[in-house]
């Protein structure tokens, strides 16, 4: 795994010598030479190495990363150009394009967004290939609630998009009156018909950044 660095590494410093994480680690070195498991390790924190502490304004939280090859990137719900773009990043392609009238994008790289302060971050760093949900209850959660946790630390307003049950749970760790919490539906097929369609994420968050005097997110992917 590539290390953290800056404020991510200070601010997570702590975690790495807890039990939980040690054990996470041998788990972890373990997996990756058994099984096929993404995204590639030195990809595993791409979402900390993109997006520094000190820089985010958004947060967009999902489970764990896509399965399936070549898909995971270390940023939740993104997959590099070239890549076939997964049907909930399709789904949040069209909200996106409903709420701001963007045009749907050719691909699915979502590091501009990265860069601009949206920390696009799964509660399970890595997955088994062709096994959603593999890396459930290893120590991943506890660590991605760490980082939720440092962000809730910080002195300026952040958004904080919770799609689906396991995001939304989230929700009790974020204490800080300066949020904005956005909750909806899975982008997924499977239910973004059942409220995430119409939830307008985009455009709140940067109506909500400019009120508190913070540059809105280009949300346009070219």
């Amino acid at each position: 795994m590539a290390a953290l660095t800056g404020a991510w590494e200070q601010a997570l410093a702590p975690e790495f010598r807890k039990e939980y994480y040690r054990k996470l680690y041998g788990k972890i070195r373990e997996e990756y030479h058994e099984h096929v498991i993404y995204p590639p390790s030195q990809e595993i924190f791409t979402a900390f190495h993109l997006t520094p502490l000190e820089e985010v304004k958004v947060v967009i939280l999902g489970q764990d990363p896509y399965h399936e090859p070549g898909q995971a990137q270390g940023l939740a719900f993104s997959v590099k150009k070239g890549v076939a773009i997964p049907p909930s990043l399709q789904n949040i392609y069209q909200e996106l394009h409903d709420d701001l009238g963007y045009a749907i994008p050719s691909h699915g790289d979502l590091s501009s967004w990265a860069r601009q302060g949206v920390l696009l971050l799964n509660t399970c760093l890595t997955v088994r290939a062709h096994q959603a949900f593999s890396h459930q209850g290893i120590g991943w959660e506890e660590f991605t609630d760490a980082a939720i946790r440092a962000v809730d630390r910080v002195d300026r307003p952040v958004v904080f998009i919770l799609w689906g049950s396991p995001a939304r749970r989230k929700k009790a760790l974020i204490t800080n009156q300066k949020r904005l919490i956005l909750e909806a539906p899975h982008p997924s097929p499977l239910s973004a018909y059942r409220g995430f369609f119409g939830s307008r994420p985009f455009s709140q968050t940067n109506a909500y950044l400019e009120k508190n005097g913070v540059a809105p997110v280009n949300w346009e992917i070219k």
